[in-house]
């Protein structure tokens, strides 16, 4: 055995963040309990790449109200963009995935949605990294399984904006 220490080794994938926005959303306010949480993408973004590169990122969200800022700020950040579903996220970012399957290394799914079990295992049998990330509480254990690596969402990972001035809380009956 060698007195030498170990070499550094340079992991150069390509990454792709695919989110499934309706989901992420609703599991984070039942974690936090209040419907003004947001995900903090500064620090969540940079967690999940581990200084592997981003090639695409992806927001899906069904309806047209999509918030101005985030759009803004995917992009201004990430040259991520925001996707409206016509209904659930589950068609369009299945698309995606096997569109990009043989662009990037690795394809995270942020989504704890059990729909996305099969997507998983065709994405790894075209050879792709399949990552997960999600609130574990509402993440189904069949997807933590199948994916390659789980990353869990944690309360580090959102903020709750404040109510805006003028607009009174409603108070539970």
């Amino acid at each position: 055995m060698s007195d030498n220490p170990t070499p550094e080794v340079l992991i150069n994938q390509s990454v792709a963040i695919l989110i499934d926005g309706n989901n992420i959303e609703r599991s984070i306010h039942e974690e936090a309990k209040d419907p003004n949480t947001m995900i903090n993408f500064d620090t969540l973004i940079p967690r999940l790449l581990d200084n592997r590169g981003l090639n695409r990122l992806v927001y899906f969200r069904e309806g047209k109200h999509i918030s101005g800022k985030l759009k803004e700020r995917l992009h201004a950040n990430y040259h991520g963009s925001v996707r409206p579903c016509h209904k659930s996220a589950d068609i369009p970012l299945t698309i995606k995935a096997t569109q990009l399957s043989s662009k990037v290394d690795t394809i995270i799914i942020m989504s704890g949605d059990s729909d996305f079990i099969e997507l998983v295992s065709h994405l790894k049998g075209e050879g792709v990294r399949v990552e997960i990330a999600a609130v574990k509480r509402t993440t189904h254990h069949l997807l933590i399984e199948e994916a390659d690596h789980y990353h869990e969402i944690m309360p580090g990972d959102w903020f709750t904006l404040s109510p805006k001035k003028g607009v009174k809380k409603s108070r539970p009956k």
